[in-house]
C-alpha cells in the first residue's frame, strides 16, 4: 500500500492518530521538502516517529516517482507531506502513478492552511483562488496573477498567498500595490481594476496553528507601512478580502488590525457593510 499522510501545520505532534499508526508500520517512509515545510526539523520527526525517514525533493517526487514506489504493492510505504496531501497537483500525479502500476493507494488527512485560514474570522465558503506571487527582479515582474485577484475582488471571493521562498508580507503588498498602480495606468481592460492600496482590506497570517500564530489586518496601505516584524515568521499567508462581507467577519477580524477604526470605516464604505 502507498500511503500519502498530511502532518497538519506545526510539528511533529500535529500529524493525526492514524497516520501515526500507519508511519510506525511502513517500510519506508519520505518526507515531501520542496511544496512547504514544517517548523521543526527531519529530525525531530524521526525521533517521534521512531522511524528513520528520507527526504523526497521535488525531482524525486515528480520525476523520480519510482524510487518512492519501489515495491509497494507488496509492502506498505509512506510520503509523509506538511498540511493536507491533497493541497498540491504533484501529490495527486504521484497517486495516479501508482495506480498505473496497480499499487493500492490511501490518504489520510489533516488540516492545512486552506482551512486554518478560517483563524481570520472570514467565512471560508467564501474563499477564492489561491495564488503563490513569484519574486520579481530587476527586469522580470510578472502580474497576470492580478488578474486572478481582481476576478475574486469582484465576485466577493477571497484569495490565499503562499508564496515560496519565505516572501514576506512586505515584499508581497509591495508587488501588489505596484501592479495596482501599472494596470490603473494601463489602456487595458485591467484598467478598470477595482482593487485599491487604501480600499482594499486584507489580512496576513504566520505560523497558522503554532502558539507563535499571529494575524495582522489593515487595508493593503495600512499593512505596507508596517515593519517587517510586525508580520511575525515564516511560514506566511496573506488574505485579501473580496466584496462579499458580512458584519460579524468585520467584527471578528478588527480585533487584529493595525487601525480598528480604518478598518470599520473602510468596510462601511468601501465595502458596504452595513453596522
Amino acid at each position: 500500500m502507498f500511503y500519502l499522510i498530511g502532518l497538519g501545520l506545526f510539528d511533529e505532534k500535529d500529524v493525526t492518530v492514524r497516520g501515526m499508526e500507519v508511519v510506525k508500520n511502513c517500510s519506508r517512509v519520505y518526507l515531501e521538502s520542496y511544496t512547504s515545510i514544517l517548523m521543526v526539523g527531519k529530525e525531530r520527526l524521526e525521533a517521534f516517529y521512531g522511524r528513520e525517514i528520507v527526504l523526497a525533493d521535488r525531482d524525486m517526487v515528480e520525476t523520480a516517482s519510482d524510487a518512492i514506489l519501489e515495491n509497494a504493492a507488496n509492502e506498505d510505504v509512506a510520503l509523509l507531506v506538511v498540511g493536507d496531501p491533497l493541497g498540491a497537483t504533484t501529490h495527486t500525479d504521484i497517486i495516479l502513478r501508482a495506480r498505473e502500476m496497480d499499487i493500492p493507494t490511501h490518504v489520510i488527512h489533516n488540516a492545512s492552511i486552506m482551512n486554518a485560514v478560517g483563524a481570520t474570522g472570514l467565512q471560508l465558503y467564501n474563499f477564492g483562488q489561491a495564488v503563490s506571487i513569484p519574486f520579481w527582479t530587476e527586469n522580470w515582474k510578472p502580474d497576470s496573477w492580478l488578474a486572478r485577484i481582481e476576478e475574486n475582488h469582484k465576485l466577493g471571493g477571497r484569495k490565499i498567498y503562499e508564496p515560496p521562498r519565505y516572501m514576506s508580507p512586505t515584499v508581497a503588498l509591495s508587488q501588489i500595490i505596484s501592479a495596482i498602480e501599472t494596470a490603473c495606468l494601463s489602456d487595458s481592460e485591467q484598467s478598470a481594476i477595482t482593487l485599491s492600496s487604501d480600499g482594499t482590506l486584507a489580512i496576513t497570517l504566520s505560523r497558522v496553528g503554532s502558539p507563535t500564530q499571529k494575524l495582522v489586518a489593515g487595508t493593503l496601505a495600512e499593512l505596507s507601512a508596517q515593519p517587517q516584524e510586525t508580520f511575525g515568521d515564516p511560514l506566511h499567508a496573506m488574505v485579501l478580502v473580496g466584496k462579499r462581507l458580512h458584519p460579524l467577519e468585520i467584527e471578528y477580524a478588527s480585533v487584529w488590525a493595525v487601525d480598528r477604526d480604518s478598518w470599520r470605516r473602510v468596510a462601511k464604505d468601501v465595502y458596504g457593510v452595513k453596522e
